[in-house]
């Protein structure tokens, strides 16, 4: 068993225990109390800033709040969600990631409620979905998007759920490691494709899994690279292959100085912002 069938196995029984506690109803009125949500597609492509020099590049960046992964463990025991989120909004990320899996990546809901009533940006919610209950609570927490893996998922189970979110009011990112994941995501009517550098199996990256799968991408979508971006020459070379955006986790958490790693990989010049 790998480990995306040992999360997945897990988040079942954890969704019904969160059903248990919060009924849908609850979830649902919440949901619809919220304000309309902010525009996670448009804010992925990168807007020209005054000041920057002819030559400045820039990408959209979509920062995440992670506090420790499977592989590597806890970053950070100091770690502070709204801190951290309001260092990204003040220097130009296009959105905000918030990783709300607790049992193997050490995030809980609660981030991302507090991060919402932090900053203004397009909120992610990063978890492993399998439910509409799921898209229910990303709602009432305050997301404006959510990621749907296509490894985790039946490809009917992931089409209904994409035109749940879409009922709901939230947009999909749709993660593929692979050409057949691939080929079933293009076959949905989807503004946003991630491609993960990492198979969620083994937990091994590389960063021309965005290299190869990218150019078989037609135009239309927005492309988002994932993981395994570290420095300004990873995003230069996923760009160069055709990304619009990237997200980037780990490297900005375990930054000495976050600002300036954002900036880094932004594709900004340093001091321009």
């Amino acid at each position: 068993m790998g480990v995306l069938d040992q999360i997945v196995r897990d988040k079942r029984d954890e969704v019904l225990r969160r059903k248990r506690e919060i009924p849908r109803g609850e979830l649902e009125a919440r949901g619809k109390k919220a304000p309309p949500a902010r525009d996670f597609r448009a804010a992925l492509f990168a807007k020209p800033l005054r000041g920057l020099g002819p030559g400045a590049r820039r990408v959209g960046l979509i920062a995440e709040i992670k506090k420790g992964s499977p592989s590597r463990g806890v970053f950070a025991e100091s770690f502070d969600p709204v801190v951290l989120a309001r260092i990204y909004a003040a220097n130009g990320v296009s959105a905000i990631s918030v990783l709300t899996d607790e049992k193997y990546f050490h995030g809980r809901p609660e981030h991302l409620e507090a991060v919402r009533a932090a900053v203004d940006l397009p909120l992610l919610r990063k978890d492993f979905l399998l439910d509409e209950y799921q898209l229910w609570e990303a709602r009432a927490l305050g997301a404006d998007a959510v990621l749907l893996i296509v490894a985790a998922l039946e490809p009917s189970h992931l089409r209904d759920l994409v035109q749940a979110a879409k009922g709901i009011g939230l947009s999909s990112l749709v993660e593929v490691h692979a050409p057949g994941e691939l080929d079933t995501a293009l076959a949905l009517d989807l503004s946003v494709i991630g491609i993960n550098n990492r198979d969620l199996q083994t937990l091994e990256t590389r960063l021309e899994t965005s290299l190869e799968l990218i150019p078989r991408i037609p135009p239309g979508p927005v492309v988002v690279s994932e993981s395994g971006l570290f420095t300004r020459d990873d995003v230069e070379r996923v760009v160069a292959a055709g990304a619009h955006a990237v997200l980037v986790g780990e490297a900005l958490v375990t930054a000495t100085d976050v600002a300036a790693k954002v900036r880094e990989l932004a594709l900004l010049e340093e001091g321009q912002g």
